[in-house]
């Protein structure tokens, strides 16, 4: 356990009866009530996460987006400062090292946050490939980091941040206070609207408490496993990896293919013109069954081993078992009856539309 990293506000999780886990080397909390509790309190008010593990790169230079577009998977010329888009960090097969978001703070200088366990690897991979007027620098350790999500995050934001106003929708935004300038960031792992937070580490517990106070209910690991697999928001480590590529995992809107030569781009371009073999998919059970997880086997509908769950949970917003998996392309459309090997017991499923779950929002 000597390895294992702590938040600069696991105190304050302790204090909140938080159940402590390790996860991406770090100990974290899990649930502080349930999950289920803390999974409804952000799909129908306001949850708060610890997301300090998260790690945050800056690259600054007149070269930084001619070195970025040949970095990262999508396209960061289309980035006026002051937004964000979703890219992958590729190796060279096309396969996903992390991904991950990259911030344009100003012309020539952006910020990057990245998974919790790929840090030191992508800062790795990253710097080595450095060229260029480009300067790389790792602010993980800076920072305490926090999610505020849900249809009340704007509302919370308000009370907690007088005078300030939240950017755009996948926009970022920064301000001076008391204890350090801190960032914000519209984006978010839920579905729901919402925003993440950045301060100086020192200052973390004083900012967690304030949202807490204006209305957002502490959440833990459990709840946004729920909250983003209803939405199909890929794991990374999980749904994605270095053996499959963004096309594969069904993400190719975030990458650009025009935008000229990146890592990766040659394999994934004839992968395009070749065709895919197999795709994840969203798979839901048709009954009650026992909860799926990750590594479960998956079988077609005559009882033949086509793939394994790459995550699997319970849904609390829809009562029944929802996963993903690698599945060949021609088991991979909605409407294809599998079965989930349980431990031995075999559940029916159905490969459905993603995703498993609309908000609020996206209903109305």
């Amino acid at each position: 356990m000597s390895n294992i990293q702590s938040s600069p506000l696991e105190d304050l999780h302790l204090q909140l009866g938080a159940r402590m886990v390790p996860f991406a080397g770090w100990n974290m909390p899990v649930q502080y009530t349930s999950i289920m509790d803390e999974h409804a309190a952000v799909r129908s008010g306001a949850g708060i996460f610890d997301i300090s593990h998260m790690g945050q790169f800056v690259v600054i230079g007149r070269d930084a987006e001619a070195w970025l577009n040949r970095m990262l998977a999508n396209n960061v010329a289309k980035l006026e400062p002051g937004q964000g888009q979703y890219s992958f960090l590729l190796n060279d097969a096309g396969g996903v090292i992390d991904d991950l978001i990259v911030y344009r703070t100003a012309k020539d200088e952006f910020f990057l946050v990245v998974n919790a366990s790929m840090i030191d690897q992508d800062f790795f991979w990253m710097n080595e490939r450095c060229e260029g007027d480009v300067s790389l620098a790792n602010e993980s350790s800076l920072w305490a980091g926090m999610a505020v999500q849900g249809p009340d995050s704007a509302a919370v934001f308000a009370r907690a941040c007088p005078g300030q106003e939240l950017p755009p929708r996948n926009g970022i935004g920064r301000f001076a206070t008391a204890g350090g300038d801190v960032i914000v960031c519209r984006t978010g792992y839920t579905g729901e609207d919402g925003f993440e937070f950045f301060c100086a580490a020192s200052s973390g517990e004083s900012w967690f408490r304030g949202f807490i106070d204006a209305g957002a209910k502490p959440c833990g690991l459990g709840a946004r496993d729920t909250l983003r697999l209803e939405m199909c928001y890929p794991l990374n480590g999980s749904d994605l990896s270095p053996d499959h590529t963004p096309l594969e995992a069904g993400l190719g809107f975030f990458v650009d293919l025009e935008k000229g030569d990146f890592i990766g781009r040659e394999v994934l371009v004839k992968q395009k013109a070749d065709g895919l073999s197999r795709r994840l998919a969203a798979i839901a059970y048709t009954g009650k069954g026992a909860p799926p997880r990750a590594h479960y086997e998956v079988l077609d509908a005559d009882g033949q081993s086509v793939s394994e769950l790459s995550s699997g949970v319970l849904s609390p917003s829809l009562g029944q078992g929802i996963g993903m998996a690698y599945l060949p392309v021609g088991l991979a459309k909605p409407g294809t009856e599998l079965q989930i090997d349980v431990r031995g017991r075999r559940f029916p499923a159905v490969v459905v539309k993603k995703p498993f779950y609309k908000p609020s929002a996206q209903k109305a």
